[in-house]
């Protein structure tokens, strides 16, 4: 009975062993199946309105001016006065600038008696012709008088009463006479040329007088506009040459902006200018905005491009010649612009959406830059694919691509606590 109970224990103790392992087995819980994450990018997104929108191109220009006036010294002279200085704004008509008078009028006077005495001149030749005139008609009825002489002798000798030499004296009378007529008819004759000659020299001299009271005019220098003073080359006690600069002034209204425009975009411009289309462009002198107006362009360009002339506005009296301005042209406005962070755009050309927690990628043309009303840059795009409340993701992200899940920042998420969580990413489980 021992020997049974011995050999039956090792057994039962087995079978109670493998009951319980059955049980256990039976009884364990069930392990859920692993399961696969998606990472869940958060990102950030704005709805896009389509709109019509001009695009902005940023230049870089310099004040100039067509009508720099260089007020010269008229002649020799003196510095007596100078009544402005360098930026100061003047009225039309003010005095700017004074000469020595006594450089001047010496000459006026001298010109005065030149003039003077031609017309002694001219009054002289009139009076000889009329005298010669009256001589004339004398010397033509003595020389009558001596052909009758001559006749008189001829007939006596041929009477053989008179002598040889009486009709050698008369002829020799009568030949002094013609020669008398002969030169008071050429005097009256060279009577027109001996005036004319005169009147000639009188005329320069009557020129020349208003040249030198023109000079002495301009020995005081005056303001011909409202404007600017912008350099003044002289100070009082200056001797000057004729043609010396001897100031520098400008008209604010004369003030305009050379501004060199990309090559890309001249074909652009002279289509709009063509079209007499208003083109507008801002730029700003300390925090006041300036408003200029696209007048023309440069007759010649370059491959880099073309100068674009900027006409002034109401604003011309913050502006200094040779100041350089940073402005932005609004180019001609666009159908179905949308505008974007720069950061929002890959490659110039493709933009991300975002539907169904997707990024659906969207190829677009890009306008140019445009600042909005915050002050901050955006860029112009344009495509047939973006409508009105589409999403626009704007967060740029090194790994975009197509069908990336993302979240925008605006709902919730759950950190993952793993190393991608290190990352700063954020998941969530589909």
């Amino acid at each position: 009975m021992r020997t049974v109970f011995k050999v039956l224990l090792p057994i039962l103790i087995v079978a109670v062993a493998f009951g319980v392992f059955r049980v256990l087995k039976a009884t364990r819980p069930e392990q859920e199946p692993p399961r696969v994450q998606e990472r869940v990018w958060r990102v950030e997104a704005e709805a896009v309105q389509p709109r019509r929108l001009a695009p902005e191109l940023e230049l870089y220009g310099r004040v100039e001016t067509p009508d720099l006036l260089r007020a010269a010294a008229p002649a020799v002279a003196r510095v007596t006065e100078v009544a402005v200085r360098d930026g100061d704004r003047v009225r039309a008509g003010e005095v700017l600038l004074r000469l020595d008078e006594r450089d001047f009028l010496p000459r006026i006077d001298q010109a005065k008696a030149q003039i003077a005495e031609l017309e002694a001149d001219v009054a002289s030749e009139k009076n000889r012709y009329e005298t010669d005139q009256l001589a004339l008609e004398q010397e033509k009825q003595l020389l009558a008088i001596a052909r009758a002489a001559v006749g008189r002798q001829q007939r006596l000798k041929s009477e053989k009463v008179g002598a040889e030499q009486a009709l050698d004296e008369a002829r020799q009378a009568e030949a002094q006479q013609a020669l008398a007529v002969s030169g008071r008819e050429m005097s009256l004759a060279d009577h027109p040329s001996r005036l004319a000659a005169l009147k000639a020299r009188l005329d320069s001299a009557e020129a020349r007088l208003a040249e030198l009271q023109l000079e002495y005019e301009r020995a005081t220098v005056r303001a011909p506009y409202d404007g600017v003073v912008s350099g003044v080359e002289v100070t009082t006690g200056d001797q000057v040459a004729k043609g010396e600069v001897l100031l520098r002034m400008y008209a604010l209204d004369s003030l305009e902006v050379r501004a060199r425009i990309p090559a890309p975009y001249q074909a652009e411009l002279i289509a709009a200018l063509a079209d007499d289309e208003s083109l507008t462009a801002t730029a700003r002198v300390g925090d006041a905005p300036i408003e200029l107006t696209l007048d023309r362009l440069a007759g010649e360009a370059d491959p880099s491009g073309v100068d674009g002339l900027f006409r002034v506005g109401a604003q011309a009296a913050r502006l200094r010649l040779g100041q350089m301005l940073t402005l932005r042209l609004h180019r001609p406005e666009r159908e179905g612009a949308v505008a974007v962070p720069f950061r929002a755009v890959y490659g110039g050309d493709r933009l991300y959406k975002l539907e169904d927690g997707r990024m659906v990628g969207v190829r677009v043309e890009s306008l140019g830059g445009r600042v909005d009303a915050s002050g901050e840059e955006r860029l112009l795009v344009h495509s047939p694919e973006l409508r009105a409340g589409d999403r626009v993701v704007t967060t740029h992200m090194p790994n975009a691509m197509e069908g990336l899940r993302v979240e925008s920042t605006a709902g919730p998420a759950v950190v993952d606590t793993d190393a991608g969580a290190s990352d700063g990413v954020e998941e969530r489980t589909p």
